[in-house]
């Protein structure tokens, strides 16, 4: 082969048709760039850029907290427990609605003008999850282009990962790490009507359910366990032409919300008509959700809430370790698949299946 070059150059020396040598490339990576290891913070310096109000470090905390690998989960739970002290001294309000309702466009609205108001707003948007990728878009950030440069907001969107719809102890620890870097406004949007509604319901003070009018039978589909948990209802896009539509749909939830028994509260929910678009409106629902926390800290539900919250998560966090530990277990992973090809094959049913798997896990633990 290089004796054929040498021929071809020879042979095609002087002549148009010579062909030179190229210039030679540089490399595409800088021989003077280093590759700098980011420094592992430790504890204190989480506690201190969170204290400070740090968002950059916030956000790394929070990464702990949803990351699966052991180390990080040893590592977040002490900076948990070193936020405890300065958490629970904010308002939090679960939203959610029907897709298409327009919860982020609500809550980048309301949101803006929250902060106005001289309230620091973290805001936990839960994004599906997909169920064959796992993928997630996480596009909340996206659609709320305003409110993710106001400097008094944090926005972080959350991959849902298929648990309770999205929402499950992990928000209610991020919850923690908010309230603790100075943030006094908590809302955590779902993904939508469904399962993650109560697991929401179980984590926050106030439960705001976004609906519009014009597509429908408003009522319909809706169910009533999570219209029972509704404190307050906002009508959105309730301008234009819609107007009119929105104000019939508010008489339809009224009446509605009148069937239902007194909450244990004793808060009577209350129905608004709002426009995220033209910001109308957004302030009455705001100086609601003021008189719903006043009302209830003086009747004692505030309070009797929050407590009955902390100890239901003390016990879903005893069954999610406890299921950890279940799969995690050698023994149960060796024998679950022989398992699952008894039961599939009609040789035993799921009940012996699954009490056979109990019993190896607690001999073999």
């Amino acid at each position: 082969m290089e004796h054929y070059e040498k021929q071809h150059k020879e042979h095609f020396s002087g002549s148009a048709l010579a062909v030179n040598s190229g210039v030679e490339q540089p490399p595409v990576v800088s021989p003077y760039f280093k590759k700098v290891k980011r420094r592992q913070l430790s504890v204190d310096d989480y506690m201190k850029g969170i204290l400070e109000g740090n968002t950059t470090v916030l956000s790394q905390a929070i990464t702990l907290i949803e990351s699966l690998r052991p180390e990080h989960y040893e590592l977040s739970q002490k900076i948990i427990e070193k936020c405890l002290p300065y958490s629970g001294k904010s308002v939090r309000i679960g939203i959610t609605g029907v897709p298409g309702a327009g919860k982020s466009t609500f809550i980048e609205a309301i949101g803006n003008k929250v902060t106005n108001l001289g309230h620091k707003l973290a805001v936990l948007a839960i994004d599906p999850s997909s169920e064959k990728s796992k993928g997630s878009i996480l596009g909340d950030k996206t659609r709320m282009e305003t409110l993710v440069h106001n400097e008094k907001a944090f926005i972080r969107p959350s991959p849902s990962a298929g648990s309770l719809g999205g929402v499950a102890r992990k928000t209610r620890e991020t919850v923690i790490l908010c309230e603790a870097a100075g943030f006094d406004v908590i809302f955590i949007e779902t993904v939508g009507v469904g399962q993650s509604e109560t697991a929401v319901h179980s984590m926050v003070d106030l439960f705001l359910m976004i609906q519009i009018s014009g597509a429908g039978d408003e009522l319909q589909g809706i169910k009533r366990g999570i219209m029972e948990m509704a404190d307050m209802v906002a009508i959105n896009k309730a301008d234009g032409d819609n107007i009119q539509r929105a104000n019939l749909t508010k008489a339809h939830f009224v009446n509605a919300l009148n069937l239902f028994p007194m909450p244990e509260s004793k808060w009577k929910p209350r129905v608004y008509t709002c426009s995220s678009i033209e910001g109308t409106g957004l302030l009455d629902i705001w100086s609601g959700v003021e008189d719903f926390i006043r009302f209830t800290r003086e009747n004692g539900y505030y309070q009797k809430n929050r407590n009955r919250q902390a100890k239901y998560w003390m016990y879903e966090t005893i069954n999610d370790a406890l299921k950890e530990r279940f799969y995690q277990n050698e023994e149960v992973k060796n024998q679950l698949a022989f398992f699952e090809r008894k039961v599939l094959d009609n040789e035993i049913s799921s009940f012996i299946a699954a009490r056979e798997l109990l019993r190896i896990y607690s001999e073999k633990k």
